[in-house]
């Protein structure tokens, strides 16, 4: 795509976007705009809004959440949206979930004839090379390859569709209060990579919340995937050139780690609580050291349709440099970082696999614990507090669905900045 071409759609999608984008400018907090504005928080539709279907979105970033909810009302199932989501996320919050770093999910979707079927794990972590060189060693990025393989086998939309909306964000997206809340973590240490610094401290210095970011490489990784697929980053001369460009930045990756990298499928863990099945993804072993940072998003959708997803890149930024051309921040080798805890949990029905709640943990070596408490208010219709850092996004439906859709409420982590949103 020409950058002329890409600058015209840009701007007609930022105009067709202006009231969320003015919600996220100059804000105090993504939960103040979802109560004050929306109620998005609370997953109530606006008063006088244009017309939506019932579902929900969540997410760390909001710019991802309202990609979803978008996609939802295009007729898009959970799975389209949480792409959607994760797409976007690795767009506007590259510190944790960008498209150097990888993920899982969990995801129960109905088969071909509407009947739900028990809920499956995806795993695509941001894996080890299969060699060891490199000055500032990089993960084999698998976000991508994960998040098509997904929409490919459950989405119904087509695959374009989850991309463009963070190509979009890529020409231009506003900086959050999360993504400035993790800029003010690394502080300067970031800029000391050129590429890192041409996006984030372009005028040399560090971007606030409510600036506008432009990743123009990233546009151009994010349309190679549109238009490619899986291709687009994984095999052939897109791979060599991504591996090329990944040395260049000390990451040390080969073309052959990026065609051997692929999701795995799999069964969560199963337990029961409150008369509901639980299913869970693995959690990390228990560590000393303190665990790298992740993100998360879901999604819910008018058929009980259900995806949660969490990321990590191994380290807040990853290695914190950005692959030459690609606008791709390389998440840190599991090598030099320890494993992530990727940690959500999903609420079903035992007989007919109904959807009633969900929830994401993040928090670093609390994650475990706040998707455990937040499912479990979820269920209880209790408020234990999540212990710090951790912070529980939940989806929950007393009623479940379907059949209980007016029983759902959504709500993202008080102090984590994300935002929930839906409507009936």
């Amino acid at each position: 795509m020409s950058q002329g071409l890409f600058s015209l759609q840009n701007r007609l999608y930022r105009l067709s976007a202006l009231a969320s984008v003015i919600l996220l400018t100059g804000c105090g907090t993504a939960n103040t705009i979802g109560n004050q504005l929306f109620g998005l928080n609370s997953g109530s539709a606006p008063s006088g809004a244009a017309s939506s279907v019932f579902g929900y979105a969540v997410a760390d970033e909001p710019q991802a959440a309202l990609v979803g909810r978008d996609v939802l009302n295009n007729g898009g199932n959970a799975v389209d949206a949480a792409a959607a989501e994760g797409f976007a996320q690795a767009v506007t919050l590259p510190s944790r979930g960008g498209l150097g770093g990888g993920g899982a999910c969990l995801i129960k979707m109905p088969d071909a004839n509407g009947k739900m079927q028990p809920p499956v794990m995806l795993s695509f972590p941001a894996g080890a090379p299969a060699g060891n060189a490199g000055d500032r060693p990089a993960a084999v990025p698998l976000l991508a390859r994960g998040l098509l393989a997904m929409q490919a086998r459950y989405g119904q939309l087509p695959q374009s569709a989850v991309i463009i909306p963070a190509e979009r964000l890529a020409g231009g997206a506003q900086v959050s209060q999360a993504l400035e809340a993790d800029l003010g973590v690394v502080g300067n240490a970031l800029l000391a990579d050129p590429q890192a610094a041409a996006i984030f401290a372009p005028g040399g210095q560090m971007l606030a919340e409510g600036a506008t970011f432009q990743q123009p490489d990233l546009a151009t990784t994010l349309e190679n995937l549109r238009v490619n697929g899986v291709n687009g980053l994984y095999a052939g001369a897109n791979a060599a050139q991504f591996a090329n460009a990944a040395d260049e930045a000390g990451g040390g990756l080969t073309a052959q780690d990026l065609l051997n990298a692929v999701p795995q499928y799999g069964t969560p863990d199963i337990s029961s609580q409150n008369g509901y099945a639980v299913a869970s993804l693995p959690e990390t072993a228990s560590q000393s050291a303190a665990l790298p940072a992740s993100a998360s998003f879901m999604a819910l959708d008018n058929k009980g349709g259900a995806v949660i997803c969490v990321t990590s890149m191994n380290n807040l930024f990853g290695t914190g440099r950005v692959a030459p051309g690609t606008g791709v921040l390389l998440a840190a080798s599991p090598r030099t970082s320890p494993t992530p805890d990727l940690a959500a949990a999903m609420a079903y029905t035992t007989g007919g696999y109904a959807f009633r709640a969900a929830a994401a943990g993040t928090g670093q070596n609390e994650a475990a614990d706040a998707a455990r408490i937040g499912l479990a208010n979820a269920l209880a219709g209790q408020n234990q507090p999540v212990p710090e850092p951790g912070r529980a996004n939940v989806i929950s439906c007393p009623g479940t669905v379907p059949g209980g859709e007016a029983s759902c409420r959504a709500s993202a982590a008080p102090g984590g900045n994300g935002l929930a949103i839906g409507g009936r």
